[in-house]
């Protein structure tokens, strides 16, 4: 059954315009009045959906049912990365997105070859989390992984240096501890760029509370390395 990410209120027995996108796709599927559809709006349920009616650009559908359905991690991992090229970052929130990430905050760091100003950096954030929301669609996962607005390092580590997370950053260079045993029930990792993170963001982030760890001999990509890391936690709970 075709599912579509469908913000706002799902109420059972109500009727709703879908957003753009959804009818789009609904159009796009030649799907008729009388065809059931799925909802989902992030907050961890189901909607079962009947269209009632479809004109040259809007749908109109029915909400009949809500179920629960849970398809989260065992354990929440966010991700703190900086940000790769292209559409690489499109593909890491993406693949981030099904595996289970709690969270992605896109950073811009020293060695980091995107670049954002500002303006952009908002579309980018919004294109990010609509990449979130379609990768949902897919999974099957009813809760959409926020996507942070893109910040710089320094001040991102003021600001969760106080948080309750068990925290990571990965680092080839001086990486000594492990992924594998962590009891803690929600873990935050650090990962840097194509260049990696220079020395002193690495020492910061060690002064900030951060736990050096080391996947393995291998080089890994800038959107693999985090992907690893969190299949790695994602397992071990």
């Amino acid at each position: 059954m075709p599912r579509f990410h469908c913000p706002g209120d799902l109420s059972v027995g109500g009727s709703i315009e879908l957003p753009a996108g959804a009818a789009r796709h609904v159009q796009v599927l030649r799907m008729q009045p009388g065809h059931t559809l799925t909802l989902f709006n992030g907050d961890g349920h189901e909607y079962t959906a009947l269209i009632e009616r479809m004109g040259r650009s809007d749908v109109v559908v029915h909400v009949r049912s809500r179920e629960p359905v849970d398809r989260e991690a065992p354990r929440a991992v966010h991700l703190a990365v900086g940000m790769p090229a292209n559409e690489r970052m499109d593909w890491l929130v993406e693949k981030a997105t099904e595996l289970g990430v709690a969270s992605l905050q896109p950073l811009a760091t020293a060695r980091a070859v995107l670049k954002l100003q500002p303006e952009r950096a908002q579309k980018k954030q919004a294109h990010w989390q609509s990449v979130a929301e379609s990768a949902c669609e897919q999974c099957g996962r009813n809760r959409v992984p926020l996507i942070h607005p893109v910040a710089d390092v320094a001040g991102w580590l003021a600001r969760v240096r106080s948080e309750p997370h068990a925290r990571f950053i990965l680092s080839p260079r001086q990486g000594s501890g492990s992924l594998h045993t962590l009891a803690a029930a929600s873990a935050l990792v650090l990962s840097g760029p194509e260049g990696g993170l220079t020395p002193e963001e690495e020492q910061a982030a060690v002064a900030a509370g951060f736990q050096p760890v080391k996947l393995g001999e291998r080089v890994l990509r800038a959107e693999t390395a985090p992907l690893a890391a969190l299949t790695l936690l994602t397992l071990a709970a």
